[in-house]
């Protein structure tokens, strides 16, 4: 909301700029209210009927693919195929929340079984993506995209520093976040014994570990049936696709708006506070396909609604957010609006401060300068 200021010489009130860092005037209960009770409702069938559906696209791809074995045909494949690797872990992702079903047994198998296929430990990453949900925009205790602090930032080599914020090193970053965590991080979503989990989940990410294991140990054998070229196109490309999906997505839900957005420390980090710093971005003709992942603020704030109830549960929070809720841009048929905003976030947002309980990503004015 405009704060209004003192009335200026023609008798008219000047309005100051909203402060998006400023304690919102209303409660997470408040939007909560405002949700119609049939968007918390998981319907299991209609869940797996995605499930289905995503699996079929996949096959198909992949029959044409090898029927027509065209170089014409395989950049097209390798876009698709990718895009519906993600659609994939999008499903996985809302079994990790427990927003695909209220059966904890089926959202684990369905969970295990999408997310390995794609090379995600399942239980590691439901795990550390819960952390970052209970500590959104909380810059010691984040864990998706957590900026950087000064005094880490400024022991990077300069090696470190070029490849994480030059395009396009960073949105090929997931592969290596899964085995060592961010720049000031310690762990790995493969360890049970790792800082990351507590002992009573070490069982849960030997599963997992195991299960992408086994899919590894399939990858590896049908190389040797097909031959390694083949599978590397069948599968290996896509996998890359993906991996650029999931970084550009999760990036761009908490980077690159154009207002620059809080991080939050110590007591004025809230959970409210945090989620509403989230992004909800446009994605064109993607939107369906990926599950409306980019319809992201009410997800973060309440992570147990289905994705197929986001897009109404949305608009009905808007009058309760007002401007703490940004529309996001209109899109055309592709988001090619939206690299804009990631070359200027990798341009413009590089640390923040050591200190202060509210900080704002601050420019390296040197890193791409010899």
């Amino acid at each position: 909301m405009a704060i209004p200021l003192p009335a200026s010489a023609n008798g008219t009130a000047a309005l100051a700029p909203f402060d998006p860092s400023a304690p919102p005037p209303f409660r997470i209960a408040e939007i909560r209210a405002a949700i119609p009770p049939h968007c918390w409702v998981k319907s299991p069938w209609r869940s797996l009927l995605y499930v289905l559906r995503d699996l079929a696209v996949v096959s198909a791809l992949i029959a044409v693919a090898v029927f027509f074995d065209s170089w014409l045909l395989w950049p097209i494949y390798w876009v698709a195929q990718g895009t519906m690797f993600w659609a994939i872990f999008v499903l996985g992702h809302d079994c990790g929340h427990g927003s695909f079903s209220n059966s904890t047994a089926l959202n684990t198998l369905v969970g295990l079984v999408l997310h390995s296929s794609i090379l995600v430990p399942y239980h590691g990453w439901r795990i550390s993506h819960r952390t970052h949900h209970q500590n959104h925009g909380n810059v010691e205790k984040d864990e998706s995209w957590v900026p950087v602090r000064s005094s880490v930032y400024k022991q990077l080599e300069r090696r470190t520093r070029i490849l994480r914020f030059t395009l396009p090193f960073p949105i090929l970053a997931y592969p290596f976040y899964l085995m060592w965590r961010s720049p000031g991080k310690e762990g790995s979503h493969f360890n049970p014994n790792s800082d990351l989990f507590a002992p009573n989940e070490r069982k849960d990410i030997v599963i997992s570990t195991s299960c992408w294991a086994l899919m590894a140990a399939v990858l590896v054998y049908l190389s040797f049936v097909f031959g390694p070229f083949q599978i590397f196109k069948i599968y290996g490309v896509p996998y890359w696709i993906f991996v650029m999906w999931l970084d550009l997505v999760t990036y761009l839900h908490h980077h690159g708006y154009e207002q620059k957005l809080p991080w939050y420390r110590g007591e004025e980090w809230s959970y409210l506070r945090g989620g509403l710093t989230t992004v909800d971005r446009d994605y064109g003709l993607f939107n369906n396909i990926h599950h409306d992942i980019g319809t992201h603020v009410i997800h973060h704030l309440f992570p147990q609604i289905p994705h197929y109830h986001l897009v109404e549960a949305t608009k009905a929070a808007k009058g309760v957010l007002g401007k703490y809720y940004r529309e996001p841009k209109k899109s055309g048929p592709i988001p090619i609006h939206l690299i804009e905003n990631l070359v200027n976030s990798f341009r413009e947002d590089h640390y923040v401060s050591d200190n202060g309980n509210i900080v704002f990503y601050q420019t390296d004015p040197y890193l791409h300068h010899h």
